[in-house]
């Protein structure tokens, strides 16, 4: 594998790999190609197996480190690049009639519904799940779907599923029976057969404390790239409200610094709303921006600051929330209770529902109900005395 060394060594310093981590890698390629001779295998059979055979031996010999099953990702990656190791095998083909219905439903997410393209992909899973189940012809059984059934489906499938993941399992599968129904394939409309999934819900969102969020800000170290990263992070989450998957998303052509404003990337659906660019968002943006961090080629608007470097995921902007209570002090929380901090705020500024349901971008306002039960005080005022006197 010494020709491919070069390439490799090229790639991961373009990423932003320091100098240490590319000779890791390389080193580790270079026992990847010595065990290979041992065991006179060449390149091309290179399968996952047999990458997942080399790292048992590792070891076995003594090695501590880059022994996980996903040590070699990059190693790999880049022989697959180079068109030496065999691609990854292809997932487990769906049965034709599965396959052509799975790809209807998802072309009515995605053309009629509206919806986001990682929505889609995530409906289409799990209505590939629920036809995989069903005996051929899949049509034919279709047409005798019953309620039963249905409800037996949910039953069997939520068992071992957190309340949330259970919850939008049963979502998925009312939207794709009402599909169903639509297109003729069923009866009767079956999607008031799927349970309602029991969970908790608290009367109350739970919101950061009075205080809070400042002492998040004060803890980013803003002469540092990384410190300067995180505040605007933390400044676009609690004063615009976005979801941490929308912050994510955000790319260097969403900030309209002439017009003020910012554009929300679709998330949910493929809608793109844009929202009033406040002035202390704004600077922090600038000033992140001004330090020219590297991107690895990336556009996205926040980025990594290790190796390799590229767009910050969803998970990464719910660190950096982490990360900063950690440095806070302060009991950890996600991304999520700075969306429910940012619509609080619009009702202790004197905001109504409707003000709260435009920045949090919600299609109903009952949605943003929840919000009216925040502010104890104003509530006070409307509760009618105890029959008799105080208790």
């Amino acid at each position: 594998m010494v020709p491919y060394s070069a390439g490799l060594w090229a790639k991961l310093r373009s990423q932003g790999y320091a100098q240490l981590s590319a000779e890791t890698q390389l080193r580790l390629m270079a026992h990847l190609s010595r065990w290979l001779d041992e065991e006179g295998i060449g390149p091309e059979g290179l399968t996952p197996e047999v990458g997942q055979r080399f790292l048992r031996a590792r070891q076995a010999a003594g090695y501590t480190t880059f022994v996980s099953p996903g040590s070699l990702a990059v190693v790999l990656a880049h022989l697959r690049r180079c068109g030496v190791a065999p691609p990854p095998e292809p997932p487990v083909a769906l049965r034709p009639d599965v396959e052509a219905l799975v790809e209807d439903y998802a072309t009515y997410l995605r053309d009629e519904r509206g919806l986001a393209p990682g929505t889609v992909r995530y409906y289409r899973e799990l209505a590939a799940l629920f036809f995989s189940e069903r005996p051929e012809p899949l049509l034919k059984d279709l047409e005798q779907l019953a309620a039963a059934q249905v409800s037996e489906y949910v039953v069997r499938h939520c068992t071992d599923r957190s309340v949330d993941s259970a919850k939008r399992l049963a979502s998925c599968l009312r939207s794709l029976l009402r599909f169903l129904f639509a297109k003729g394939l069923v009866r009767v409309e079956l999607a008031s057969a799927v349970p309602t999934v029991a969970g908790w819900r608290r009367s109350l969102p739970r919101v950061p404390q009075p205080g809070w969020v400042d002492q998040l800000l004060g803890s980013c170290d803003r002469e540092s790239e990384t410190g300067r990263r995180d505040y605007a992070i933390l400044l676009v989450l609690a004063r615009l409200g976005l979801r941490a998957g929308e912050v994510a998303a955000l790319g260097l052509d969403d900030v309209d610094w002439r017009a003020g404003e910012l554009v929300v990337p679709a998330c949910k659906t493929r809608r793109r709303d844009r929202l009033p660019l406040p002035g202390d968002v704004g600077a922090a943006l600038a000033s992140y921006l001004r330090g020219a961090p590297e991107r690895g080629g990336s556009r996205s608007l926040f980025v990594r600051v290790v190796a390799p470097r590229g767009a910050l995921s969803s998970n990464g902007i719910k660190q950096v929330v982490r990360h900063a209570c950690e440095r806070a002090g302060l009991p950890g929380f996600g991304a999520h209770r700075l969306r429910s901090f940012a619509a609080t705020e619009v009702l202790r500024a004197g905001g109504g529902l409707v003000e709260v349901a435009q920045l949090l971008r919600h299609r109903s306002i009952s949605t943003t109900a929840v919000y009216a039960t925040v502010d104890r005080d104003r509530l006070a005022a409307l509760a009618k005395p105890w029959p008799g006197g105080a208790a």
